[in-house]
């Protein structure tokens, strides 16, 4: 039972928006997309090589698929079944292409540390069955995308109204400042590590820019990106009072809560900052120092060690 536990939870988020009387259609078609693509591109990768970085391909092209999806099949205002799906390829092409890229270049030929954490955590746990977590754990990013990642996009293309409330506006100006960010800090860490390799510097701490002021920016600017969309979807949850059951409308709205909350102990405990940190503690020589004057995650002013 404590390979298949993660698997409950998010089963339950697909099997509710299967029992909504506004979602069972689209989320049977994601859901059987969602697991189909995680079968053909993460598990027998993983099967046949012991790598979970294949995630890394699997997770980003399933938010384009609900994208797509909720542009085919979403009956809302076309403005905003448009904004929405569009913000779901863009955000998961960026990433799905990345991972591509390195796929390419032969990256994905070696695990990634942060998978590698993920065995040392297992081991940690018990699972000793390290072939049969590595697939339950592929399945449930799966499901993952099946349910509460897919809310935020399946409430606010299904509202029909023509007016936009001032949530909206402000999810989707939170969303955009985000995603700059998060952009932002990726090309401030590329243009660091092409630095360090003219000078011939290796296993230097990346310390300018946003990196300044969180260890993490890009995983900060991440969560922050789902925030905004989570805001933009609440005026669109509310809508759907009279059309669910009471049950369903409030455990929609818990949904949006969960996706936010998935995402934040995903980018910061499972295949985030935490494990990030746990190697480049060994590997890098001044980490240490930055841990102690610059926060893991959200952003803040740089403290001196007497600050502690």
């Amino acid at each position: 039972m404590k390979y298949f536990a993660p698997l409950i939870l998010f089963t339950a988020g697909w099997l509710l928006l299967l029992l909504s009387n506004s979602f069972t259609s689209i989320s049977l078609i994601n859901g059987s997309l969602q697991l189909l693509l995680f079968v053909l591109v993460v598990c027998l990768p993983i099967w046949r090589t012991g790598r979970m970085s294949y995630v890394d391909i699997g997770w980003p092209s399933g938010l384009v698929i609900i994208g797509v999806l909720t542009w085919l099949y979403s009956s809302g205002d076309p403005v905003r079944v448009a904004l929405v799906s569009m913000v779901y390829i863009l955000v998961g092409s960026r990433m799905a292409l990345g991972a591509l890229n390195m796929w390419r270049m032969g990256l994905l030929k070696k695990e990634f540390p942060r998978y590698e954490y993920q065995k040392i955590r297992w081991k940690t746990a018990g699972k000793t069955n390290t072939a049969l977590a590595m697939q339950i754990d592929a399945i449930y990013q799966g499901l993952a995308n099946a349910s509460f990642l897919a809310v935020p996009a399946l409430l606010i293309a299904t509202n029909p109204s023509g007016s936009i409330s001032a949530l909206e506006v402000i999810g989707m100006l939170i969303w955009a400042g985000a995603y700059a960010v998060e952009s932002v800090a990726d090309m401030q860490k590329l243009g660091f590590l092409k630095t360090m390799k003219k000078a011939g510097q290796k296993n230097m701490v990346c310390n300018v820019g946003l990196w300044k002021f969180s260890r993490h920016p890009n995983y900060f600017a991440e969560w922050m990106v789902w925030n905004g969309l989570i805001i933009a979807a609440i005026p669109s949850w509310l809508a759907l009072y009279d059309q669910e059951s009471l049950v369903v409308w409030v455990l929609l709205g818990a949904s949006l809560l969960m996706a936010s909350r998935m995402m934040y102990t995903t980018l910061v405990y499972f295949t985030g900052a935490v494990p990030a940190e746990y190697y480049s503690v060994q590997k890098r020589p001044g980490y240490r120092a930055y841990q102690e004057t610059t926060n893991i995650f959200f952003p803040g002013p740089s403290r001196t060690v007497a600050d502690k």
